[in-house]
């Protein structure tokens, strides 16, 4: 469940940026000489907020590493990311590819999660069994931003208001100096935030040629680290069908059915 909680919910929130790239397409010049309105953060905020309506399909290389300093433990895990909107449901689809922990070899190590609005999909290769868990109603589907933005803030989907309620947010950089820089967003968690027992910092690093994250760094209250980056970025590309197709081996167990009444009876 970690898994589930840090990557998916973490993960997630790089598309909401990326239709800023598509806006810009390949007129980085256009972009570039709009950098005053990365001069703030509420400027920044609007932006995002405003750039995400067009967003259809994302996709990258993404590599996570959690680490637990008080145990001197880390894990590398490697892997890429799809998701496409449809209407007011989504897609969304992480391979793993490779694993590495603390100062082993990496080897190859796939685990797949699939989300289609209603059921998230867990298939574990090395173990050879999989999970099914619905997380939310069958006849209320639900777009993955809006149904993790309850656990994550969801830059560029969640209000700006809603941010401020939340975390103090500070813009790391100078951007009026440097209009090349990078954009460092760093948001602490407020004392009645409704994260503050999950999370004390999340900072952003974004570059400002086509407002695309390529960094993104969670603290847990407990001290332990989650750091996403993301390459090889592509936007709006249409996606084959198959990419979000469900496909358990056939050696594989029948997979574990946890439905919606069982997972809310589970945490009463």
């Amino acid at each position: 469940m970690r898994i589930i909680r840090s990557i998916l919910l973490i993960s997630i929130i790089i598309c909401p940026f990326a239709d800023a790239a598509s806006s810009c397409g390949n007129a980085i010049r256009e972009c570039q000489t709009s950098t005053i309105e990365f001069s703030d953060v509420n400027s920044i905020l609007n932006r995002l907020n405003r750039s995400t309506e067009n967003l259809q399909t994302y996709q990258c290389n993404i590599e996570y590493l959690y680490s637990q300093p008080l145990f001197e433990s880390s894990t590398l895990r490697t892997g890429n990311l799809f998701y496409q909107r449809r209407n007011k449901t989504s897609n969304l689809r992480l391979d793993f590819l490779t694993l590495k922990q603390d100062q082993e070899k990496q080897v190859s190590n796939i685990e797949q999660y699939f989300f289609d609005g209603v059921w998230l999909t867990f298939i574990d290769h090395p173990n050879k069994q999989a999970q099914k868990r619905q997380l939310t109603d069958t006849d209320k589907p639900k777009d993955a931003f809006e149904l993790m933005r309850e656990n994550f803030p969801v830059i560029g989907f969640a209000p700006s208001e809603d941010l401020r309620r939340d975390f103090d947010i500070t813009l790391a950089n100078d951007k009026a100096k440097d209009a090349n820089a990078i954009i460092v967003l760093k948001m602490k968690v407020k004392p009645d935030s409704i994260f503050k027992d999950d999370y004390s910092t999340i900072d952003f690093l974004i570059d400002p040629n086509n407002m695309l994250p390529y960094q993104i760094t969670a603290e847990s209250i407990e001290g332990d680290i989650y750091l996403i980056k993301f390459t090889d970025v592509k936007v709006n590309q249409k996606l084959p069908k198959k990419v979000f197709e469900v496909k358990i081996p056939d050696d594989f167990p029948k997979p574990q059915i946890i439905n919606i009444e069982k997972d809310r009876k589970g945490n009463d």
